[in-house]
């Protein structure tokens, strides 16, 4: 049988006018859906060229000439939807590592106006050990300050070859940060005053929110595929029906990317703030939250988390009681999102492996969970253990599974070697990587009685195993309504 390629599925030639940096499943079933859905329904008439932001290989991509399939499974309008399509809207991919100068051609393309990213909240960081002759940049902002760089002098920094950037990492404010990081690079790189104006005022940089649950790869559908359309596709992606992205923007973006032309549910939007914290604590944060929870009790998706008789009632009385009221929508409108996100949790079409979802853990909890802990308890005055029994099981998941974990080597080095040691103490680990500013982003010691709680809860899930430890959470929750009562 043979692999999915042009020479089976003839494809329009149309020109490279999307740089894309993140080759994963996310950007295929989000950003490059939306693209195809641009070329089927407008006239926008462009593909993308995809570069892994890390070591990531480009040869399944090439081989199948950039298609692969994408099945949509959900529910829409109370009706079921399960449909797949072949997306065409990615030329070629490229490897930093491996063409770098492939790479700085591209930017020499004068079709070229967009740059789309997901790097992960770990990929949009700023890093000064970068240099402008590396091949390439280990950071996205230095891979990108170093393109953008070549394209001012490619075209002698003519204004009308600036770039429209959207990143679509789950940090806040991302475009506005990655824009601070190209400028803070290429002053640390001491490039020309003219390349950082020609920076700030040919190119425009705008937040973004993106919203669509998309679990990746599915050998269930890569079989019927094979058996009913007769090819092998070893990119074939899987995603839900809902999608949501909200865009921060000059008017002439929307001009330019005319998604709601297309029928497609994008906002553009003066700020962006509201639909973003709402997205990111519940949606991102139920993910982050129960991934170390639910894996530690035996559970390897999100639909089987949200169906276990523990597990889902926590993670849901979590989101009500802990993470709702630090949100500034009203209580009416989070509830109806939190219900609609927990329905699409329960999507018995989407096999959502829970560890995708932990890739780059650390990150994702101080930028999705960790704020929720943090306004709980400027709010309240005291401790929301819940979260903070999120904290505790994702500290002792990188512990019990550091061998299944795909983080940072800094972070990894650090955890194993905060657990590493004869006869510490738990108040002693807790410690050491809650006072971590690195992680976290401040000293969380600092909070008064966390790192007890913590050292309290590693305890007991170490001597009694997590689906207890769970159990024990929501009998103290019974206890505590009762004493209200």
């Amino acid at each position: 049988m043979k692999r999915l390629s042009k020479a089976m599925y003839p494809v329009p030639e149309y020109p490279e006018t999307i740089l894309q940096i993140g080759e994963g499943n996310f950007m295929r079933g989000f950003i490059n859906w939306h693209i195809q859905k641009l070329n089927d329904c407008t006239d926008f008439k462009g593909r993308a060229v995809v570069v892994p932001p890390r070591k990531g290989s480009v040869a399944a991509l090439n081989e199948q000439d950039g298609l692969y399939t994408l099945c949509i499974q959900g529910y829409h309008d109370q009706q079921e939807m399960n449909e797949r399509m072949i997306i065409q809207s990615i030329s070629r991919g490229i490897s930093t590592y491996t063409d770098y100068d492939g790479f700085l051609y591209v930017a020499e393309n004068p079709d070229l106006r967009f740059v789309f990213s997901n790097t992960t909240e770990a990929g949009l960081m700023l890093r000064k050990e970068d240099r402008l002759d590396d091949r390439p940049q280990a950071s996205f902002p230095g891979k990108l300050t170093a393109f953008l760089y070549h394209r001012f002098k490619a075209f002698t920094g003519d204004e009308q070859k600036g770039l429209i950037i959207l990143p679509c990492e789950l940090v806040e404010h991302n475009g506005d940060r990655l824009k601070e990081y190209v400028i803070d690079m290429a002053a640390e790189w001491g490039l020309p005053p003219a390349f950082i104006t020609w920076i700030k005022e040919a190119n425009t940089f705008c937040n973004t929110l993106v919203d669509r649950i998309v679990p990746g790869f599915s050998k269930e559908a890569a079989e019927i595929v094979q058996k009913e359309d007769g090819y092998i596709d070893e990119l074939l992606v899987t995603a839900e029906y809902y999608h949501l992205f909200v865009i921060e923007a000059p008017a002439f973006v929307q001009k330019e990317l005319p998604f709601q032309k297309a029928g497609l549910n994008v906002l553009f939007v003066e700020d962006i703030a509201p639909y973003r914290m709402s997205k990111v604590r519940i949606l991102n944060g139920a993910h982050t939250a129960m991934v170390p929870i639910a894996y530690l009790c035996g559970i390897e998706t999100v639909k089987e988390a949200v169906d276990d008789k523990y597990v889902g009632p926590f993670i849901r009385r979590m989101l009500e009681e802990e993470v709702l009221p630090g949100l500034e929508l009203s209580q009416d409108e989070l509830l109806l999102y939190t219900q609609s996100v927990w329905d699409r949790f329960c999507n018995p079409f989407v096999k959502h492996q829970l560890l995708d979802i932990a890739l780059n853990g650390i990150s994702k909890f101080r930028t999705r969970v960790l704020p929720s802990l943090l306004d709980y308890v400027e709010q309240k005055k005291q401790l929301p253990m819940k979260l903070v029994f999120s904290l505790s099981s994702l500290i002792y998941f990188y512990r019990a599974y550091a061998e299944r974990i795909k983080d940072d080597e800094t972070v990894m080095a650090f955890m194993k070697e905060a657990w590493e040691g004869e006869n510490q103490s738990n108040e002693a680990i807790a410690s050491r990587i809650l006072s971590c500013e690195p992680l976290w982003g401040k000293n969380l010691t600092d909070v008064d009685d966390l790192s007890h709680a913590v050292a309290d809860q590693l305890t007991f899930i170490q001597e009694q195993g997590m689906r207890a430890a769970v159990q024990r959470m929501l009998h103290h929750q019974y206890e505590s309504q009762g004493e209200k009562a």
